[in-house]
C-alpha cells in the first residue's frame, strides 16, 4: 500500500523514535497528543500535530474514534501505533483498515490471535513451539483451577489470559495458597482487562527471561534477529535488557530463533514482532507469549544487528519485500540496555511525577539515549513512569556494562526521583557482571532497596552552594566574602526529606570552605562552575558533582546520589522539625480520589488525610504534626500540582 504521510498514535520517546526514522525516509510525520502534552518534544518534531481529547488516556490514546478523525483531518496516509496503548488492538488495526490507513503492524487476526494466552497456548502446542505445562481450558471454576493446579505440581503461576505488565498474576507454592490466588487473580485481571479468564502455568523458578525478536512480510518472508535477555525485572517488568544473551549460545539461538519463528508462521505474521520464552538452567526453553508489536527494548537488536526496525516496519507496511536472509543475520559486539523510571525504589518502585528541573541525557562513544523530554518539563501522572532509555553499545559485554554505567552517572535528571542510582547499583551487582541474572536477581539482592542518604560529602557541597547563592542573593561577590584570620563563620541548616543536618561554614578564601557537620569537618574548594556542572576538591581529592536551584530547593546530583535540599536556616523554629509542618503539599501530580477528614476535625501525625493518584496507583498524604484540620483546599476529582498546598493545620 502506498502512503507518504505517517500518523504516530502515541507519545514520549517511542513517538520521538518513530518520526525520526518516518523523515529519513521521506515520509511526512504527523502526531497527536492529549491537553497534557502539548508542549512535548514529539509534537514539536512532527510536521502537522493535532489534540485528540483531555489528559486521561482513555479520552486521548486509547480513544480509537479520536485518532482515526485526526488522521483523517490531517490527511495521513498510514498509522504507526508504537507501543503501549492502541498497539495491541486488533479492533484499531480493523478501524485503520476501515479508514484506508496502512496499520504499520501485524494483521488484526494475527494481534487477536496472540491477544489471549490461553488461545495463543493452543495454537503454539499444535505449531509444535515448546510450551510450559499448564492448564488453558474453558472450565473457570475454582474447583476445576484447583484441581488442574494439583496435577500440573506446585509451584504454579495464576495468571490472567488477557493482558500483561504484571497484573493479573500470582505465584503460588502451596495448596491452601491456591483459593485466594485464583480470586485475586481473577479480579484483577477483570479490572485490568475486562476478562477474568485464567489460565495455569507451571512455575519455572529461578529461569531467564529470553525473548526473540522476529519480523515477516506480506511476501512470505519471515526471519529473526537473535535474542535479547530480558531477566531482570521488578514485579514482571522489566528494568535492564540486553542483547545478545550471556546465556545462549549460537546453536541454543539458531533453536529459539527456529521457534520463535514457527509461532510467528502459525498465524500469518507480518512486521515486527517478539516471542517471549522462559529459558531453564538446564537449557529447556519455554513459549511464554508473542507481542505483537515493536518492544521497549528493541534498541539493543538494532545496535548489535545494524538495522533499522521501524524503517523496517514501515518498509514493510508499504509492501517492500524483505531483503535480508537469515545466513545474513549475526550480532557484533553487545548491547544493554537501562529504562530511566520516574519512580522511588526506596518506596515500593512508587511512580513520581512533577517538574524535570534539570535534564542532560549523557553522550560518548557507544551510547544511544531515546527519550522524549526537555529542560523544566512537567512529567504527568497520567502516563507510564518510564521516561528514558539509555543504551549502551560495545565490542564486548564487559564494556557495553562499562558505558552504560558511566553514562548513567553522567545522566542528569534532577527535579523528581528517578531509579538513576538504582540501575547503576544493579549494573554493578557481581551477578549482573558476571552474566548470572535471572528473574529472581531483583528479589533475592534488591529486595528492599535502601533509602537514600546523603553523604558528608553531599552535605558539605550543598552548605557551600546555600552560602555562595545567599551572597548573591543579597549583591555580594562569594570570592570577596572571607576573612583572612579564618573566624568568619556562618550557619546553615539544610532539610533532606525528614532529616535536618545543622553545618557551619568557615570562609578560608575565595570560593574555599571548611564545613563542620555533626560528625565531620570536611573541605570544600569551588575550581569550576559552568551550568551547573561543578568541579570540587573535597579535601585533597577533586570530583564532579551538578546542581541547580528550583526555587527555594537545591538540586543536587553527586555519584549515584540525587538529592533535594532545602535551606532552613532562617525559618521559625518549628520548621526545622517535620512534625511542626503545618501544610500539607501534594507529593506529586495527580487527581484528589479521597478525603479523608473535614475542617474541625483532630487528627494525629501520620493519619492519612487525603489520597491522590498518580500513575495508576494512590498515595496516600499524611498529617505531619498532631493538631486540628484547619482548612482543605482541594476537593474530590481536583487535579493537583507537585507541593501545591491540599490542607492546613493549626497545634
Amino acid at each position: 500500500m502506498r502512503f507518504d504521510s505517517i500518523l504516530v498514535a502515541n507519545r514520549g520517546e517511542i513517538a520521538c523514535r518513530v518520526i525520526r526514522s518516518a523523515r529519513t525516509l521521506g515520509y511526512r510525520t504527523l502526531a497527536v497528543y492529549s491537553e497534557a502534552d502539548a508542549e512535548a518534544p514529539h509534537v514539536r518534531m512532527a510536521d502537522a500535530a493535532l489534540c485528540i481529547g483531555p489528559a486521561e488516556a482513555a479520552q486521548s490514546y486509547l480513544s480509537i474514534p479520536a485518532i482515526i478523525a485526526a488522521a483523517k483531518q490531517l490527511g495521513a496516509g498510514a498509522v504507526h501505533p508504537g507501543y503501549g496503548f492502541l498497539s495491541e488492538n486488533a479492533d484499531f488495526a480493523t478501524a485503520c483498515a476501515e479508514a484506508g490507513l496502512a496499520f504499520i503492524g501485524p494483521p488484526p487476526q494475527a494481534i487477536a490471535a496472540m491477544g489471549n494466552k490461553a488461545a495463543a497456548k493452543r495454537r503454539m502446542i499444535a505449531a509444535g513451539v515448546p510450551c510450559v505445562p499448564g492448564y488453558q481450558g474453558e472450565d473457570q471454576s475454582d474447583a476445576c483451577l484447583i484441581a488442574e493446579a494439583e496435577k500440573i505440581g506446585l509451584p504454579v503461576m495464576v495468571k490472567a489470559a488477557s493482558g500483561g505488565g504484571g497484573r493479573g498474576m500470582r505465584l503460588v507454592h502451596k495448596a491452601e495458597e491456591l483459593p485466594a490466588a485464583i480470586a485475586t487473580a481473577r479480579s484483577e485481571a477483570l479490572n485490568a482487562f475486562g476478562s477474568a479468564e485464567l489460565i495455569l502455568e507451571k512455575a519455572v523458578l529461578d529461569a531467564r527471561h529470553v525473548e526473540i525478536q522476529i519480523f515477516g512480510d506480506s511476501h512470505g518472508n519471515l526471519l529473526h534477529f537473535g535474542e535479547r535477555d530480558c531477566s531482570v525485572q521488578r514485579r514482571h517488568q522489566k528494568v535492564l535488557e540486553e542483547a545478545p544473551s550471556p546465556a545462549v549460545d549460537a546453536a541454543l539461538r539458531a533453536r529459539m530463533g527456529e521457534a520463535a519463528v514457527a509461532a510467528a508462521r502459525a498465524i500469518g505474521y507480518i512486521g515486527a514482532g517478539t516471542v517471549e520464552f522462559l529459558l531453564g538452567g538446564d537449557g529447556a526453553f519455554y513459549f511464554l507469549e508473542m507481542n505483537t508489536r515493536l518492544q521497549v527494548e528493541h534498541p539493543v537488536t538494532e545496535e548489535i544487528y545494524g538495522v533499522d526496525l521501524v524503517a523496517l516496519q514501515i518498509r514493510v507496511a508499504a509492501g517492500e519485500p524483505l531483503s535480508l536472509e537469515q545466513s545474513d543475520i549475526a550480532p557484533k559486539g553487545h548491547a544493554i540496555e537501562a529504562r530511566l523510571y520516574a519512580e522511588a525504589p526506596h518506596k515500593g518502585f512508587l511512580p513520581q511525577s512533577g517538574r524535570l528541573d534539570a535534564w542532560q541525557p549523557p553522550a560518548g562513544s557507544g551510547i544511544r539515549v531515546d527519550h522524549g523530554l526537555y529542560d523544566g518539563q512537567l512529567i504527568s501522572p497520567y502516563y507510564d513512569p518510564m521516561i528514558a532509555k539509555i543504551i549502551a553499545h560495545g565490542a564486548t559485554r564487559e564494556e557495553a556494562r562499562r558505558r552504560l554505567i558511566q553514562a548513567l552517572e553522567n545522566t542528569r535528571a534532577l527535579g523528581i526521583e528517578t531509579n538513576r542510582g538504582f540501575l547503576i547499583d544493579l549494573l554493578r551487582h557481581p551477578v549482573f557482571a558476571n552474566g548470572q541474572a535471572t528473574t529472581h536477581f531483583i528479589p533475592q539482592h534488591f529486595a528492599s532497596p535502601a533509602t537514600p542518604k546523603a553523604s558528608p560529602q553531599a552535605l558539605a557541597i550543598a552548605a557551600v552552594l546555600f552560602f555562595e547563592a545567599g551572597a548573591r542573593a543579597q549583591g555580594h561577590d562569594p570570592a570577596r566574602i572571607w576573612s583572612s584570620n579564618g573566624v568568619m563563620l556562618s550557619p546553615i541548616a539544610l532539610r533532606l526529606d525528614e532529616t535536618v543536618v545543622k553545618t557551619e561554614i568557615q570562609t578560608l578564601g575565595p570560593h574555599r570552605y571548611r564545613v563542620s557537620l555533626p560528625d565531620a569537618a570536611i573541605a570544600v574548594t569551588l575550581l569550576n562552575t559552568t551550568n551547573g556542572a561543578l568541579r570540587l576538591r573535597l579535601d585533597d581529592t577533586e570530583c564532579d558533582a551538578f546542581h541547580r536551584f528550583a526555587g527555594d530547593d537545591l538540586l543536587l546530583q553527586i555519584g549515584t546520589q540525587d538529592l533535594r535540599l532545602t535551606d532552613i536556616t532562617y525559618l521559625p523554629r518549628n520548621a526545622e522539625d517535620g512534625s511542626g509542618e503545618a501544610e500539607l503539599r501534594a507529593p506529586m501530580n495527580g487527581k484528589i480520589v479521597a478525603l479523608l477528614a473535614k475542617p474541625g476535625d483532630a487528627v494525629r501525625r501520620g493519619q492519612s488525610l487525603v489520597v491522590l493518584e498518580a500513575m495508576k496507583m494512590q498515595h496516600e498524604c499524611v498529617a505531619r504534626m498532631d493538631g486540628v484540620l484547619e482548612s482543605l483546599s482541594v476537593a474530590v476529582n481536583d487535579q493537583v500540582a507537585t507541593r501545591q498546598i491540599l490542607a492546613i493545620l493549626k497545634p
